[in-house]
């Protein structure tokens, strides 16, 4: 069997000026629909990390974000897919939040209150947790 041709997703790891981050649950008729991650979305062809980002985040949130700064990127073999998550930390946003999926969404610190939590934003939390110098669980 080939290896699966991972698909890209841009991530927005949004922190406020609390420093704590946004995560929102999987809408009704997703896989994993009810857990926790950090919002984003498929890229679609021809668009950069930051252009799905910007685009994804206005659809589901109805934000328009400022710069997303490229962090951290991580390959995760769901059973359903396998994706190269493209992290990206967004400290700047204009508009209200609005759940247009009806998805809910929670701002958190560690650790995180909502759950269950994707497989693919765990190792996000931990990454979290080292740059606070955070040694408690974070999930």
């Amino acid at each position: 069997m080939s290896e699966r041709q991972p698909v890209d997703v841009a991530v927005g790891v949004l922190i406020d000026a609390d420093d704590r981050f946004l995560l929102t649950s999987r809408p009704e008729g997703k896989v994993y629909a009810g857990h926790w991650e950090f919002p984003g979305g498929k890229l679609e062809a021809g668009e950069s990390v930051e252009q799905a980002l910007r685009r994804e985040l206005h659809e589901e949130l109805g934000i328009t974000i400022g710069p997303a700064v490229p962090w951290k990127v991580e390959i995760v073999d769901y059973p359903h897919a396998r994706v190269r998550l493209h992290f990206c930390k967004v400290l700047h946003w204009q508009g209200a939040f609005e759940m247009r999926e009806r998805q809910q969404m929670a701002w958190q610190t560690l650790p995180v209150q909502v759950g269950p939590v994707l497989p693919g934003t765990v190792p996000v939390l931990g990454w979290l947790a080292a740059e606070r110098g955070f040694t408690g669980a974070t999930h």
